[in-house]
């Protein structure tokens, strides 16, 4: 049996039809695991060792009904666990970052799944600019003649913000579009962060296709399709799931990337391709894995927790 501490959004709240953490703690009780969750806003370093304020959970798949809390506890997360999931959504903001920083103090005698110093060195928009030749023509900069400039270059391209999530902020520009300078305009008075420009990929119209990889190795992929005449196909603003096989430029794609995310300890991951290209690489709380077990029968969370339980037996 291990201890297992998951940083989350409030358990309570999920849809525990299709959220991914709920999959991975059902997955883990039904191993025998036993199981806390926290806010991160809890954690708290004191004198070397870092606590946090958590409640022991007993889960059910029972809607309206999948939770017992325990009482409130004081753990500390150096000694009492065993593991720590780290799954709070974005945004990736300083907050997010400073959580890293405190969980890099208790990694790797505690595992912390991801780790915590590689998932704030590997921001999604940007680990995926390790891999030009799988990506699309991409554009990283706060630069207004720069975004200006690669939009003249290539026509047709989608802005998003570089540390946005589940589709929030993305815009496509078509060749001639004349706001382009007024949407940096607007970003640039809530945020200091650069903006992402992308040559729009056509093919999006057929699915933004999400491959669910456990310690580098592809597990099984959920296809995302957008609402008509939409350019996001993420589940949360109006996306469709729907099976899908892996092509060979996939498992290309996995093969090649593979070994970077297993070397950087970072188990659970779910990449984002669209046609034959790779768009993102999803570490923060990557999701799709009850969907892709609807589907096919496979169980990402199954496949993570062997890899955790490995370790921590090693």
């Amino acid at each position: 049996m291990l201890k297992v501490a998951i940083q989350m959004d409030p358990i309570e709240a999920v849809n525990i039809a299709s959220d991914t953490t709920f999959l991975m703690a059902m997955t883990g009780q039904e191993r025998g695991h036993r199981l806390w969750v926290y806010d991160f806003r809890t954690l708290a370093l004191e004198e070397g060792r870092l606590y946090c304020r958590a409640r022991a959970v007993t889960l059910r798949r029972t809607v309206g009904d999948h939770v017992t809390f325990g009482d409130w506890e004081r753990l500390d997360l150096g000694r009492d666990v065993d593991v720590i999931l780290m799954r709070q959504d974005p945004p990736f903001d300083m907050a997010y970052v400073t959580a890293t920083y405190l969980l890099e103090t208790v990694h790797p005698h505690t595992l912390v799944v991801n780790d915590p110093a590689e998932v704030r060195s590997a921001p999604e928009k940007l680990l995926v600019t390790r891999f030009p030749d799988l990506t699309p023509p991409t554009l990283v900069s706060s630069d207004p003649v720069a975004l200006v400039a690669f939009h003249e270059k290539h026509g047709d391209v989608v802005l998003k913000p570089l540390h946005g999530a589940a589709g929030s902020g993305v815009v496509r520009l078509k060749a001639g579009d004349p706001n382009l300078e007024a949407l940096i305009e607007i970003h640039a008075t809530g945020s200091r962060d650069p903006l992402v420009i992308q040559k729009f990929l056509p093919a999006v119209s057929a699915g933004d296709k999400r491959i669910l990889l456990v310690d580098g190795e592809p597990v099984g992929a959920i296809n995302r399709i957008p609402a008509k005449d939409q350019v996001r196909s993420n589940l949360r603003v109006g996306g469709t799931a729907a099976p899908v096989e892996l092509t060979a430029r996939d498992k290309e794609i996995c093969a090649a990337i593979g070994p970077t995310l297993k070397a950087r300890g970072l188990i659970f991951v779910g990449i984002d391709v669209i046609g034959d290209w790779l768009t993102e690489i999803n570490v923060t709380s990557p999701t799709g894995a009850q969907q892709l077990k609807n589907f096919t029968g496979v169980d990402a969370t199954a496949a993570m927790w062997d890899v955790i339980e490995r370790k921590r037996a090693a």
